[in-house]
């Protein structure tokens, strides 16, 4: 190993600008996030960068490392001694412009990379579901599932489905004896692995329902599921399900949503167009109720 490995993440930083397009596209890439870098293939960061195996191979010599190998154990060294545990990119001495920076550009290459691997066919096959379901109840655990759970029936709702959020353990083995093969047991963890949640969707199953997991691949419900949308995002440093998680799998049910409204006809397009004119015009936040409110109240707020 021809360059000390202290320090080169700043190194990184520091020449990224001067480097040739394409070693810069490699350097950003690890940069954004660099414990994913470290047990990436070359065949993967030349994928993630757009560049060939050589330019990998060529961005880890100028940096003074003989190899791949040798240059990610420099970069894997120099996280153990320089790591964040408040967010994968970020280290602790960098300004503010550098954490706003790193965080966004570590979202955008999450995303981008969500859009690359998700599978259009499975996407169509579980719209084909949602339309074709007599009733579709949304299983979720912890808040940050619940907050996804809410969001995804509060869509099919507006879309004309019947649709139920159930959070309860015992409601939803409840909803999983009463759902039938008519029925869509929509199960979104993004850690796949509570236990009563799982009962539930296995009990679903078992009554014939058709089980959609929103999870990780590799989890217990994503083996349970008859339709699994797997999601991967790295790890965060602080929470089990970090704002990469949430943000996945907002897109993926925005992906779904509008999918299914393409199925069930322009007749839905019409509707929503209806509900965002209503609740613009009367709901607590318009200026219609804002003016009935004051019209109701004197100078000083009385009746």
């Amino acid at each position: 190993m021809n360059a000390s490995s202290q320090g080169l993440l700043r190194q990184l930083r520091e020449r990224l600008q001067e480097l040739p397009e394409a070693q810069r596209s490699v350097v950003q890439v690890i940069l954004d996030d660099p414990r994913a870098a470290v047990g990436a293939t070359v065949e993967q960061l030349a994928q993630a960068a757009f560049v060939s195996m050589p330019t990998i191979v060529r961005t880890c010599r100028s940096f003074g490392h003989d190899s791949v190998r040798e240059f990610m154990l420099a970069l894997a060294q120099d996280l153990a001694v320089s790591g964040s545990y408040l967010h994968r990119s970020v280290l602790p001495g960098d300004s503010a412009q550098d954490v706003t920076s790193k965080i966004t550009q570590a979202a955008v290459a999450s995303l981008a990379d969500l859009g690359r691997r998700i599978d259009a066919a499975l996407i169509d096959r579980v719209a084909d579901k949602l339309a074709e379901a007599h009733r579709i109840d949304c299983y979720s655990v912890g808040a940050a599932s619940t907050f996804m759970a809410s969001e995804l029936q509060s869509r099919l709702f507006r879309l004309g489905r019947h649709a139920n959020a159930i959070f309860d353990a015992h409601q939803q083995l409840v909803s999983a004896s009463t759902l039938g093969p008519q029925g869509v047991a929509f199960v979104i963890s993004h850690v796949g692995r509570m236990p009563y949640t799982l009962e539930a969707a296995r009990f679903a199953r078992a009554q014939g329902a058709t089980v959609i997991a929103l999870t990780q691949p590799d989890t217990p419900l994503a083996e349970t599921a008859d339709l699994l949308i797997g999601v991967s995002v790295p790890q965060d440093a602080v929470m089990r399900v970090g704002t990469e998680a949430y943000l996945a799998h907002l897109v993926v049910i925005e992906i779904l949503m509008v999918r299914l409204a393409q199925k069930l006809g322009p007749q839905v397009a019409h509707g929503l167009q209806q509900f965002k004119q209503l609740l613009h015009r009367h709901g607590f936040d318009s200026a219609e109720y804002s003016g009935a409110r004051d019209s109701q109240e004197g100078p000083h707020g009385d009746r």
